[in-house]
């Protein structure tokens, strides 16, 4: 399956352009479409701390990281490359940045102070808004986390608590904002009033795990930019296609879209022995594949949590996680966020969560209005190998059957044209083989 070539095509381009994200803008800004504050036009691209770090934080991390994502000793087609360059362009900084205790008069609460101040551990962060400054000074975002799970308050859902937090979320200078469901402050359209209210454009993440309400959207509300639909994802395969399955109800249904993307959570690749301790046993080469290929086709945001500056790391995942054609069809939209089309009606149970998935699924996603181009997952869930066929006609919107083009994102190789299916493709065990196919 390892098909391989320095070929780029040219429908193959960086999505997050100017020009690109100014069409959807004006289409967005005459619909209540999405949440109108014209970020996540496509889906948004970065880095969090909490896969593998975890508590393990602080602001020298953080700026660490940073300077490794304009980092452009790696290439593309012979050229520097950095992640920034890619498209991951957020850093974002998770749990535990607070400092735990006993505040307010009687103690109450573990991390506010009475008048709704979010208290900051200034020993592991002396100074964030030198740290969020160093992100802007990189061409970089920076994201925070609020309703915090480690040392969760049951008793901060008053308005001045909401309104503590925005203020310091601004004054800091981060740009997003990931919202937790773990604390009391579960009011994503409070949060949005008050965010709205300042005048800056912050990016808002929904992680209320697909179960705390409110927790998804419908086609006229959506507060907030990319929502999760899930728990927390582990770095083993059963969880990664546990997730995955939980964005499907999103698809046809078009409450994944511009502005209020359906999210599986973060990626585990290159994230072994991570905050999940004996369930993160690491992803293979194989399943890695299955795990972007399947974000980047139902347009989920790609938020890569790996240490960037371990060398060893990003040398085994670098090629998969900067595949140029992988992130275009990600960012793509024409009309539908991809989803399966065929599934297996037969079952495998997975190691370590008991996972209980399809033999097989055939993912897809549109890349053109008029049907003319179309991309293909297909995911091999099953122990061995497997060899199946990719019937043109099975397509949903597909226009092509004669004469059809067809391309490994894998490889980024050029296969020659195919009337009717692509017979007799072979996939490994737990791998997924991912094509564009065009007339």
């Amino acid at each position: 399956s390892a098909c391989v070539s320095t070929l780029f095509p040219s429908w193959a381009g960086n999505f997050r352009n100017m020009k690109f994200r100014g069409v959807l803008g004006l289409i967005l800004a005459n619909s209540a479409f999405a949440k109108d504050n014209g970020m996540a036009i496509t889906p948004p691209m970065g880095w969090r701390s909490w896969n593998l770090f975890g508590a393990d934080v602080s602001q020298e991390l953080i700026e660490s990281i940073m300077e490794g994502m304009v980092d452009r000793s790696r290439t593309v087609d012979g050229k520097p490359t950095s992640l920034c360059d890619l498209g991951y362009c957020d850093v974002g900084l998770d749990d535990n940045w607070q400092a735990c205790g006993a505040y307010g008069d009687n103690g109450e609460f573990t991390f506010h102070t009475d008048d709704g101040t979010p208290i900051v551990n200034e020993e592991l962060f002396p100074d964030m808004k030198a740290m969020t400054d160093k992100a802007h000074d990189l061409g970089l975002t920076a994201g925070w986390y609020g309703n915090n799970c480690i040392c969760a308050e049951s008793n901060t859902d008053e308005e001045k608590f909401y309104a503590g937090d925005v203020k310091a979320l601004v004054d800091f200078g981060f740009d997003g904002v990931k919202l937790d469901g773990c604390g009391s402050q579960l009011n994503l359209e409070l949060y949005d009033e008050l965010i709205n209210a300042t005048g800056k454009a912050i990016t808002m993440e929904n992680c209320h795990w697909g179960r705390a309400p409110p927790f998804e959207p419908t086609l006229d509300w959506c507060p907030w930019n990319f929502f999760r639909t899930s728990g927390d994802v582990r770095s083993n395969y059963g969880s990664v296609m546990s997730n995955l399955a939980t964005t499907y109800k999103y698809a046809d249904s078009l409450l994944s879209r511009p502005g209020c993307w359906a999210y599986p959570d973060m990626l585990e690749i290159g994230c072994d022995h991570g905050a999940g301790n004996d369930v993160d046993v690491g992803l293979n080469e194989q399943e890695s594949r299955s795990h972007f290929g399947s974000w980047a086709i139902i347009s989920s945001p790609l938020t890569i949590s790996m240490d960037i500056n371990n060398s060893t790391i990003m040398d085994e995942v670098w090629d998969l996680i900067a595949n140029p054609e992988a992130i275009a069809v990600n960012q793509a939209w024409f009309g539908h966020p991809g989803g399966p089309y065929i599934t297996s009606d037969k079952n495998v149970t997975l190691d370590y969560d008991d996972v209980v998935v399809p033999t097989n699924q055939y993912l897809y996603k549109p890349l053109a209005w008029d049907g003319s181009k179309v991309a293909v997952l297909i995911m091999n869930s099953e122990n061995e190998e497997r060899t199946f066929d990719l019937k043109f006609e099975d397509i949903p919107g597909f226009k092509g059957e004669q004469g059809v083009k067809a391309r490994c994102v894998w490889g980024r190789k050029d296969m020659g044209y195919f009337d009717n299916a692509l017979e007799g493709v072979q996939v490994e065990a737990h791998d997924a083989r991912f094509f564009v196919l065009e007339v």
